[in-house]
């Protein structure tokens, strides 16, 4: 062999990743992706205080039992990642682990989609996501103001419905209460 195998990454290699950076270490491989964006930041820090009110606190006619977190680290299997948003059931959560990655498997997943880790959400998280049970996937973009939401159905994703600008939506796992769409799209005068 004239190629030298791929020394395969492990937890201690995100510890190199500059400040400014997130380490993800899918299939093996140190994924070093930039910060997100100001949109990106904006549509998930929206979103997240719209459903976390509701479903981690039941506030607002919402039904609590959840925990929901802001771009945690989370571990399936081999692979350590950080979605923009995770929500567990708060009876699956566990809050003491020897480790600092999460081990147990997201109810719900929304990554905020960014040119430069479009593929990355789409294609391999995505992947990884339905092989390790996640039962709902949310994918919002603010470039093109979609939402896109789909549930897990026999080890693969079921689009369920897909929204495009201001709408007013319902959808699993938190159709309890509404989200205004339009709020997570930065106004632009």
């Amino acid at each position: 062999m004239s190629e030298q195998a791929k020394k395969k990454a492990t937890y201690e290699d995100l510890y190199s990743v500059p400040d400014n950076m997130i380490g993800e270490i899918i299939d093996g491989e140190l994924i070093v992706t930039p910060r997100p964006s100001r949109k990106h930041t904006y549509a998930t820090s929206i979103l997240g205080s719209r459903v976390l009110p509701a479903y981690h606190f039941g506030e607002g006619g919402g039904p609590g039992g959840w925990i929901i977190i802001i771009e945690p680290e989370i571990k399936l299997g081999e692979h350590t990642m950080v979605p923009d948003l995770s929500g567990w059931k708060e009876q699956r959560f566990i809050w003491e682990e020897d480790q600092n990655p999460i081990t147990v498997t997201p109810d719900w997943v929304c990554e905020v989609l960014y040119p430069s880790t479009l593929r990355l959400d789409r294609i391999k998280k995505m992947a990884k996501y339905a092989d390790h049970g996640v039962n709902y996937l949310w994918l919002i973009d603010p470039e093109q103001t979609t939402l896109e939401v789909y549930r897990l159905e026999s080890g693969r994703w079921l689009l369920l419905d897909a929204f495009d600008g201001p709408q007013k939506v319902r959808v699993e796992p938190f159709e309890e209460i509404e989200i205004d769409l339009g709020d997570l799209w930065p106004k632009r005068e």
